[in-house]
């Protein structure tokens, strides 16, 4: 009897990578919780070596490769209501399945400091999110939700989210963005289940 085809087959890697983080242009913005998916891609930047220089489909883009696989990070430039048109134009421009994208992006409904990975899902009133749905005609593409918490008492989430950080939150937030790294790059080298696995759990209290 053959012992053929006993093995598991190897798990083909994608030829190219989506990652795509959502917020505002404008320095006004650059701090703000509505921003830290743009905090995100310019630590994977940082950490890939990988230069944000070029300005494509209506957003700064960087590409780089990791083994065979080329990974384009992308923050796109139509403000947060519109990041659909630039992602959508991407994707098409990139030859990427949805599978092959990553939507990083901040998440009221998370406890600040949490990461929850998902294959999809609705938008949970996300407006850049909200947009990418609509553009792309579908919710099974992958996002990384980067929990910011609830605003205080009754302060609209609107204006929440489009504030600053705390400044005694700095040394919390800047540990949080690297986390979020680490499990992008799992996601680049390994898959999303792996990422799921290794990065949703919640961080313990000391």
């Amino acid at each position: 009897m053959s012992d053929l085809n006993l093995e598991k087959p190897e798990q083909i890697k994608p030829s190219a990578l989506l990652i795509i983080g959502l917020g505002n242009p404008g320095r006004e913005y650059r701090f703000t919780r509505h921003n830290i998916g743009f905090m995100v891609i310019d630590k994977l930047a940082y950490d890939l070596k990988c230069s944000l220089s070029k300005v494509q489909n209506k957003a700064i883009v960087g590409i780089c490769k990791i083994g065979d696989t080329r990974v384009i990070l992308a923050k796109p430039q139509t403000y947060m209501n519109l990041s659909g048109m630039s992602i959508s134009s991407l994707r098409k421009f990139y030859k990427v399945d949805f599978p092959q994208m990553l939507v990083i992006h901040d998440d009221v409904d998370v406890p600040f400091g949490q990461i929850k990975m998902r294959p999809g899902g609705g938008s949970a009133g996300q407006k850049g999110v909200e947009s990418t749905i609509q553009q792309l005609g579908s919710k099974a593409f992958p996002r990384l939700r980067m929990g910011i918490g609830q605003p205080p008492g009754r302060m609209d989430s609107a204006d929440y989210v489009l504030q600053p950080f705390e400044k005694g939150d700095e040394q919390f937030l800047n540990e949080f963005i690297t986390r979020a790294s680490e499990a992008v790059k799992c996601f680049i080298t390994e898959d999303l289940n792996a990422a799921m696995n290794r990065f949703n759990p919640k961080i313990p209290n000391d």
